[in-house]
């Protein structure tokens, strides 16, 4: 507990670092007061009482999505949306940036290449929150909570949720350049975690007195779960590399030995966004024709259920492929191989090039397999929680999306107080080993 209260005055006694950490809450306040301010026209008391009686449980996707978004999206908030049609954004330009020849031109053209790559993921943050923000003020909102529904009505709601995103991109951004952590991943968490004293309460009311024996076992699981993800998180294989002996000027600099490191969940939790982006079609299209089909009645009643064992075994599948498919086109071997052997390193007992790349593939490809395994895995433990009795608010902090989030955005911002704190000569957060953020383990 000493080295505790040491390790805070260390890193208040460092005024950047000090300065940096209070943006940060500050910024993080002012997005939480913004997720409770309603939009016009639409009664807050009503829209609690229909929230209070119709949703909530966790079982639908409203549930979900309001998970990510702090409870704003049930809130009817100017931030309803918050920062996911700019995180939307984002994965299309980045996909883009591997198919497309011209974003792959911007992509190594440095800071201006760079600069040109952010005005457009803004510009298209912009079309895709005017058509989910159209979608929300029509199908989301009760009509019972809107005092007058007019077309001048939805066209304003819509217009602040645009704003509102982008007063929340504006946050991220200035929580990275002024505070500490990665600004966008920061909003996703606090969003998230801001709902988990509530889930844990609820929890423990529901078991109430007879049912301590069965909280205390689900805390004790959700402590093991959490120090799993960490290890799928932090899980590299590193592969030796030897640089040759190199002249620079008059001096001859010895040969060094470094590794590569290849993580083990080198796609991170992009794949649970992509496959859980795609178990929305199943019920949308069995819904189109379930009145003249029992075969798509039963498609639609079996895939609107998170829970279902038909759910699970196709989002289950659809992360492994997604886990392969996203390694593949975010660590390239052929370039990692080139970056070697022009700076003059190689693998001992393998040839630089082609049979470098070809050892770095197989390498990368074994090391994913049980890595896409174990995310299927961490992404499909709430519905087992759900079956062992977990209600579904608290089941969904036991893996999934949130948990993957939560843990990467808190070791990312810990390794960066870390950094600052062995720069000034302080003791570490740690007695042995260091803080490893997903920055400081990124494939070359």
């Amino acid at each position: 507990m000493k080295k505790f209260f040491t390790t805070i005055k260390n890193i208040f006694s460092i005024e950047d670092l000090r300065v940096r950490i209070l943006n940060t809450i500050g910024l993080l306040v002012i997005f939480r007061l913004g997720s409770f301010v309603v939009l016009p026209g639409i009664d807050p008391v009503i829209l609690d009482q229909i929230a209070s009686t119709t949703g909530g449980d966790g079982k639908n996707i409203w549930d979900f999505i309001n998970t990510f978004l702090g409870g704003a999206f049930s809130r009817a908030s100017i931030f309803a949306l918050g920062i996911m049609p700019y995180i939307s954004a984002s994965i299309v330009v980045q996909l883009m940036t591997v198919a497309v020849p011209y974003f792959q031109k911007l992509q190594k053209d440095g800071e201006s290449g760079r600069k040109k790559i952010n005005q457009i993921t803004r510009v298209l943050t912009i079309a895709i929150t005017f058509a989910q923000g159209f979608s929300y003020v029509v199908a989301a909102i009760p009509n019972d909570a809107i005092i007058e529904i007019s077309f001048f009505w939805r066209l304003s709601s819509v217009i602040i949720l645009i704003a509102g995103t982008m007063f929340c991109m504006w946050i991220g951004e200035k929580i990275t350049d002024k505070g500490i952590g990665n600004g966008i991943s920061m909003l996703i968490m606090i969003g998230i975690i801001s709902r988990f004293p509530n889930s844990i309460i609820q929890e423990a009311t529901l078991q109430g007195i007879s049912g301590a024996l069965q909280f205390v076992l689900e805390i004790v699981a959700l402590f093991f779960i959490v120090m799993a993800v960490v290890l799928l998180t932090q899980a590299v294989r590193r592969i030796p590399i030897q640089y040759a002996k190199q002249v620079v000027g008059s001096k001859l600099y010895g040969s060094k030995r470094d590794y590569l490191p290849l993580k083990l969940n080198s796609a991170g939790v992009m794949p649970i966004i992509f496959a859980q982006a795609l178990m929305f079609i199943p019920p949308l299209l069995a819904g189109l024709w379930s009145s003249s089909s029992d075969i798509a009645s039963y498609i639609g009643s079996a895939f609107s259920d998170p829970y279902s064992w038909q759910y699970n075994l196709l989002f289950g599948i659809l992360i492994l492929v997604f886990t392969f498919f996203y390694t593949a086109i975010t660590v390239n071997p052929n370039d990692i191989a080139d970056n070697l052997k022009r700076n003059g390193g190689f693998i001992p007992g393998i040839k630089p090039g082609k049979p470098t790349s070809e050892f770095i593939d197989t390498v990368l490809t074994r090391v994913t397999l049980p890595g896409s395994i174990f995310l299927a895995l961490v992404a499909v433990i709430p519905s087992f929680a759900v079956q062992a009795g977990v209600s579904p608010n608290f089941a969904q902090f036991y893996g999934g999306t949130s948990l993957l989030i939560m843990v990467g955005v808190i070791l990312d911002t810990l390794q960066q107080i870390e950094s600052y704190l062995l720069m000034r000569h302080y003791e570490g957060m740690m007695k042995s080993g260091k803080i490893k953020g997903r920055s400081q383990i990124a494939a070359a």
